[in-house]
């Protein structure tokens, strides 16, 4: 008996003593520190010549740009949730499928660069330096979001970074700005994520030319795979020295697909079908293709990736639960922050006799 019994704790031990020796080998891997990729060729317009059709990809950015789309997908996820639940109300447009634009965008910049956007901005938050707990929060319209859970959806900022501007695609306004901006020759990318719905109409329905690179007339302009975050990165850097030296603005256009509705408030499957957005998750979802590029060239191994998958949705789910247990701003605070450095002054109520004051 006492002989099974030891040879019964000597398995166990060893079983023990074996797991850590696999966490050891795995993190040992013999990884690649960086890879080279072929890219689709952007369309060019008034160019002649554009990005580079290859891409030089090392390992530290791979697990960095995975890991950021992964977060955006799940805290998009998450929005969905909170928002079916009740929990986020008033608009909220979600930006999965688009994460290789926001991700790849900022890879293409300065941090000191400013980015002014229009809604479905949570991913261009999360890569500008708001961190999760700051978007959900804000979401949930509780006081440590990063508008002080006055903004919402639509009207987050940070450090330069202006998100959340309503209509900002008016062809009039547009128009206007493509006209000064090539005048005064201003160094600034103009970006359309054109992920082929307009709301709930479909790009060719809308628009007698879909070549909205070309949309700036005298401004030349690239179309990009907005799937692909290594052609984005690279059109971004392009546009980006394209701009620093002077020769005026550039418009960029980035081919992309959203999965969900315009908003919330949109199931999106009355004006599309859901073989086409299956297929699109089948053949060209942007984590998807970076994963394969990654774990194909030995830059990450499938394991890996999955230990970074399992972190992300640990972390997505303690912001969620902050998201719900965080105070709402006070009432006397819905006045303040109207204007900078300027002192108190009154602001009406729903009828004249209720006065808040605003406060810088």
């Amino acid at each position: 008996m006492k002989k099974m019994l030891a040879a019964a704790v000597s398995r166990v031990l060893s079983r023990v003593a074996q797991k850590p020796t696999g966490r050891v080998l795995g993190a040992s891997c013999n990884y690649s520190n960086d890879a080279t990729f072929e890219i689709k060729q952007c369309d060019l317009f008034l160019l002649e010549e554009g990005p580079p059709v290859t891409s030089v990809l090392t390992r530290e950015d791979g697990l960095k740009y995975y890991k950021m789309m992964q977060t955006i997908r799940r805290m998009e996820l998450k929005a969905d949730q909170l928002y079916k639940q009740k929990l986020i109300r008033g608009f909220c447009h979600l930006c999965d499928g688009q994460e290789a634009c926001c991700v790849g965008l900022e890879a293409g910049i300065n941090p000191t660069d400013h980015v002014i956007t229009s809604y479905r901005a949570h991913g261009l938050c999360y890569t500008r330096g708001l961190s999760v707990r700051s978007i959900l929060t804000e979401l949930t319209g509780r006081r440590e979001g990063c508008a002080k859970g006055k903004g919402g959806s639509m009207h987050m900022y940070c450090s330069y970074f202006y998100g959340g501007n309503g209509i900002v695609g008016a062809q009039g306004q547009i128009a206007e700005t493509f006209n000064m901006a090539a005048l005064w020759k201003l160094p600034c990318v103009f970006i359309c994520e054109n992920n082929r719905y307009g709301m709930g109409t479909a790009a060719e329905r809308a628009a007698a030319s879909t070549d909205y690179y070309k949309r700036g007339n005298f401004i030349p302009g690239l179309r990009v795979d907005g799937m692909d975050v290594l052609c984005v990165r690279e059109a971004t850097k392009f546009a980006a020295d394209y701009c620093r030296s002077g020769k005026g603005p550039i418009v960029m256009e980035l081919q992309t697909y959203r999965y969900h509705g315009h908003s919330m408030s949109d199931p999106g499957i009355t004006y599309r079908t859901r073989e086409e957005i299956q297929s699109v998750r089948r053949k060209s979802d942007p984590i998807m293709l970076l994963r394969d590029r990654m774990v194909n060239s030995t830059l990450s191994s499938v394991e890996e990736l999955k230990e970074i998958d399992a972190e992300v949705r640990k972390e997505i789910d303690v912001a969620a639960q902050m998201a719900l247990t965080c105070p709402e701003p006070p009432l006397e605070e819905i006045a303040h922050h109207v204007y900078c450095g300027d002192p108190p002054f009154e602001v009406r109520g729903a009828n004249q006799w209720i006065k808040f004051k605003s406060i810088s």
